[in-house]
């Protein structure tokens, strides 16, 4: 994640991983691909602001070979010249084109103002200058800096008895040292003013974003938090799409990192009006106590929702290792459902008082039609 990285090492760690998925020594290139196609199985890597991961799916009949697969790869991947290469160009074609699509760079000034001087300032899918700087030693050298049992968990779901993974855990990554890491804590994101970024962009439409604080997964508010936004959510677009048709996919979501935000989202030609409305929603959120049954329709839709994301072995791995690094241990997840449900309309107006105010917004687009005192208009409520 982001705390193991500084300004000159930011993507070092997704390119690492990636590079590791392509071959491993007891299992090259293109052995590897070959027994991935005869066994319909796959390995994948993936790095956000908290952690990153090495991922495979098999079958029951696989699983054996895949392990294998899985063990080669995490603890001796190869790093062959040619398939880190490869896989720089691949980062680096994705990193061209999200520079040219608004949304891409939106979030992308929304990161440099929200995290500034923030440990999440440094991206963990890096730059394109810093992803071409990396070589081969740098990343076989970064590789076995984490390969400590204090910087892994294992996650398995699937048909495989605990005893078996046990077993198997002891003979692979019982031979790694355990190290001495010590995770740091993190600090809050800064919401203390409102504020207002303007990106200039000839674009016919505008792009907007505006964040707020929002709690993370181990506070007693975050159950509250998540219905809050995602009534919100129903509200906003409601108003802003459906009313009025000032944008086409309005939207409030709120994040699951360790330091977490939240936000609301528009793309709009009269940004200012479409804000405004925007605002008014959040305005009944703070002010008044929603009636039950609007509570617990959003909340029936929000469980249905939760049970769809929750149907494959992999994301329910996901999930426990989410709650495992963020949550305070991963039991919290079978909890999840049960607190939701137990989210009250004055709840609701706690957190929406607590939270959704000293809105940072960003914009990319005209900055003529931006009124920063209509960006920064969340009046004051009789809390």
């Amino acid at each position: 994640g982001a705390r193991n990285l500084t300004p000159k090492t930011a993507g070092i760690e997704s390119l690492a991983l990636k590079a590791a998925t392509e071959a491993g020594k007891r299992f090259p290139r293109q052995a590897l691909r070959r027994e991935l196609s005869r066994n319909g199985g796959s390995i994948s890597s993936g790095s956000n602001r908290d952690y990153s991961v090495i991922a495979f799916a098999s079958t029951r009949e696989a699983f054996d070979t895949m392990w294998n697969i899985f063990a080669d790869v995490s603890i001796d991947p190869s790093f062959a010249p040619e398939d880190v290469e490869r896989v720089r160009r691949q980062i680096i074609s994705g990193l061209r084109e999200a520079e040219s699509s608004p949304d891409a760079a939106l979030l992308t000034a929304q990161d440099r103002v929200l995290f500034n001087g923030h440990p999440y300032a440094n991206d963990p899918a890096g730059t394109i200058a810093t992803i071409s700087s990396f070589t081969v030693d740098e990343l076989r050298k970064y590789h076995r800096s984490r390969m400590e049992t204090s910087q892994l968990l294992l996650v398995v779901v699937g048909d495989v008895s605990a005893e078996d993974i046990k077993a198997r855990a002891t003979a692979v990554f019982g031979k790694l040292p355990k190290g001495t890491y010590k995770e740091k804590a993190l600090p809050a994101v800064d919401f203390s003013t409102p504020t207002v970024d303007v990106t200039p962009r000839p674009i016919g439409t505008n792009y907007v974003q505006g964040a707020f604080a929002a709690p993370s997964l181990n506070d007693p508010d975050y159950h509250a938090m998540r219905v809050a936004t995602t009534i919100l959510k129903e509200m906003v677009y409601d108003e802003v799409r459906n009313k009025r048709q000032l944008s086409y996919a309005p939207n409030a979501e709120m994040n699951a990192d360790g330091a977490n935000t939240a936000f609301i989202y528009v793309t709009a030609v009269e940004a200012n009006r479409a804000v405004s409305v925007m605002f008014d929603q959040i305005r009944t959120l703070r002010s008044a106590q929603l009636p039950d049954d609007a509570i617990s329709g959003i909340s029936g839709q929000f469980l249905t929702n939760y049970y769809l994301g929750q149907e494959t072995n992999s994301a329910q791995a996901a999930e426990l290792a989410k709650y495992e690094l963020l949550g305070g241990g991963w039991r919290n997840s079978f909890e999840f459902l049960n607190k939701v449900r137990d989210v009250k309309p004055s709840d609701i107006q706690r957190v929406s008082q607590k939270y959704m105010k000293n809105l940072r917004f960003t914009v990319i687009g005209n900055p003529s039609a931006v009124d920063s005192n209509v960006f920064k208009d969340v009046r004051p409520t009789a809390d």
